[in-house]
């Protein structure tokens, strides 16, 4: 059987040679990307790998079922949830699938959050995230998704400050294990205005990750969520560097709801092209409703279709 180290470094191997070079085939005394290189190395050919929530997966069985599945289906990788992983079991379906974790999903972040006025339970959201940074790293991953607080748990300024406060110390740690914090953009009512309209911009994104002034932290631009709110590909240019990785889900301003990948109103070619503006490279992860082998197809196939693949 082939061990995960050495699955790694092959997988790692064949990614260069495909055009992209992930950042975990970089060993630990190996110098790392700049500031402003995402989550991968920049391609010319194969510009976005494609993952997926280790949730989406509704084909029945072990993890490893679920990898082979994935990896069936079209995708590069899976996003697991941490902290509290079985790291075991993780490992072994990586070995035996042959398919890599290339990040995590922070699991607690929507009910401990960094924004709490109490400062234990900030404390317990400090622990959840660091504990899910070293998971991620003994996985292979580089990085995990973090929802920075909730704006209901004070005003916008008090919320910016405790979240930005709360999770400064864990730059530390994700700069020993080489893994991002990637912030997501969510309905959370924070950093943006939840009763507002669709002329909102990704300013004060700019804002909250700029204020950590590291290599570490970065936006894992949700293609999807803030429609409703801007226009995404404007949002795109305005947050540049900062996209260190995607989700990608569709939306439709009109039925004010959320869509399969290339349904409702969002304009997948303006986003393409922002994404070429800024030389974005990396890994895009679909968040939708998932299911069995013929939805994983589907969803695989609407990603190319509407996002991976330009047209000829």
């Amino acid at each position: 059987m082939t061990s995960r180290r050495t699955f790694l470094k092959t997988a790692a191997t064949a990614t260069v040679v495909g055009g992209i070079a992930p950042s975990w085939a970089w060993g630990e005394q190996d110098s790392q990307p700049a500031i402003n290189a995402r989550s991968v190395k920049a391609a010319s050919d194969k510009w976005l790998l494609k993952t997926l929530k280790i949730g989406m997966v509704g084909v029945p069985g072990s993890l490893t079922d679920k990898f082979k599945a994935a990896k069936q289906a079209g995708f590069d990788g899976i996003e697991l949830n941490a902290p509290g992983i079985d790291l075991d079991a993780a490992k072994r379906a990586i070995d035996e699938a042959e398919f890599p974790v290339d990040g995590m999903v922070n699991g607690t972040h929507w009910k401990i959050h960094h924004t709490d006025p109490d400062p234990a339970v900030r404390a317990k959201a400090l622990k959840s995230l660091t504990d899910g940074i070293k998971e991620t790293a003994a996985l292979g991953g580089d990085t995990i998704l973090l929802v920075p607080g909730v704006g209901g748990d004070g005003t916008p300024e008090e919320c910016f400050d405790r979240a930005v406060k709360n999770i400064r110390p864990a730059l530390d740690v994700a700069a020993k294990h080489n893994v991002k914090i990637a912030i997501e953009n969510v309905w959370n009512q924070m950093l943006y205005d939840h009763s507002g309209d669709h002329t909102q911009t990704a300013e004060q994104f700019v804002r909250f990750i700029d204020a950590f002034d590291s290599p570490h932290i970065g936006m894992q631009f949700d293609i999807g969520n803030h429609w409703k709110y801007g226009d995404m590909a404007a949002w795109i240019r305005t947050l540049d560097k900062r996209v260190i990785k995607l989700d990608a889900k569709g939306f439709s301003r009109a039925n004010n709801g959320f869509t399969k990948i290339g349904e409702g109103d969002l304009d997948w070619v303006s986003v393409r092209k922002a994404l070429r503006d800024i030389k974005f490279t990396g890994w895009v992860a679909a968040e939708v409703g998932g299911g069995d082998m013929n939805r994983l197809r589907e969803i695989s196939r609407n990603l190319d279709d509407h996002l991976v693949n330009e047209p000829a």
